[in-house]
């Protein structure tokens, strides 16, 4: 698939209003790559050998190379870890009509190496949910500018207030679109927020994994925030997932 057509299919993962971080302070996200070296998602290490992602960002095993340690991508730093998935599991019940379930693991066939600039992320308890005003952090290299253009080369991360699901799907916003697997994050002024090429990219409250970039209606736009994947209810198929593979290892 062409880079521009992969692009043209990610729109609805959607970081405007953030700005650069230290560089390699936030150690748990990767980037995802075509075979071009063109970044199109982001992600976050579960486990040394699992990367978390939107199921939307499924493009083939073959066509993706998963980066962990990077923070500029198109200046090689030393600290980056290449990796190619040996599986791709998106959740059964994903709908891409909808967005629902709109989550996804990567298996890598080799782990990542765990050190200063590569970690791994807490996930949440299942079934935790998170107040309307709790602060969470999106982060990626998505666009940085509502307009669009190129995409940033440097990793942003931008703040974020937890909207609640009822304010977030009324006639003014989501109008009931927003399901009970759905998170919004954002202000209802807009201005900030992820946008396209942050799908699959980590949303972190308190130093916790709780979403996944999942949608929006364009970016930044005023009543409508952010849309992840709420990672608190996928947390017995994530674990399920994980260990399955691992008993199917030990059978070799």
């Amino acid at each position: 698939m062409e880079v521009d057509r992969i692009g043209q299919r990610l729109m609805q993962g959607r970081i405007v209003g953030g700005h650069v971080p230290t560089p390699h302070s936030i150690r748990y996200i990767v980037s995802i790559q075509s075979p071009s070296g063109q970044h199109f998602c982001g992600g976050s290490l579960v486990h040394r050998y699992w990367v978390l992602t939107a199921a939307h960002c499924n493009i083939g095993s073959e066509q993706m190379t998963i980066i962990a340690g990077d923070h500029t991508l198109n200046v090689y730093e030393g600290t980056e870890q290449y990796s190619k998935p040996q599986r791709l599991i998106p959740h059964p019940l994903y709908d891409k009509s909808t967005n629902n379930a709109d989550i996804m693991l990567i298996q890598l066939k080799i782990p990542v190496v765990l050190n200063k600039y590569v970690s791994i992320v807490p996930l949440p308890r299942q079934g935790v949910g998170l107040s309307e005003g709790r602060v969470c952090w999106v982060s990626g290299w998505g666009y940085s500018s509502t307009s669009g253009g190129q995409f940033p080369s440097t990793l942003h991360t931008v703040k974020l207030p937890i909207i609640s699901t009822l304010r977030c799907n009324n006639t003014e916003s989501f109008n009931g679109n927003i399901t009970k697997n759905m998170i919004c994050a954002g202000y209802s002024t807009g201005g900030k927020d992820a946008c396209k090429g942050d799908s699959g990219g980590p949303l972190v409250c308190q130093g916790t994994v709780y979403g996944v970039v999942s949608w929006g209606n364009f970016c930044a736009k005023a009543k409508f925030p952010g849309v992840y994947t709420a990672v608190p209810l996928f947390r017995r198929w994530i674990d399920r997932t994980m260990y399955s593979s691992y008993r199917k290892c030990l059978k070799y």
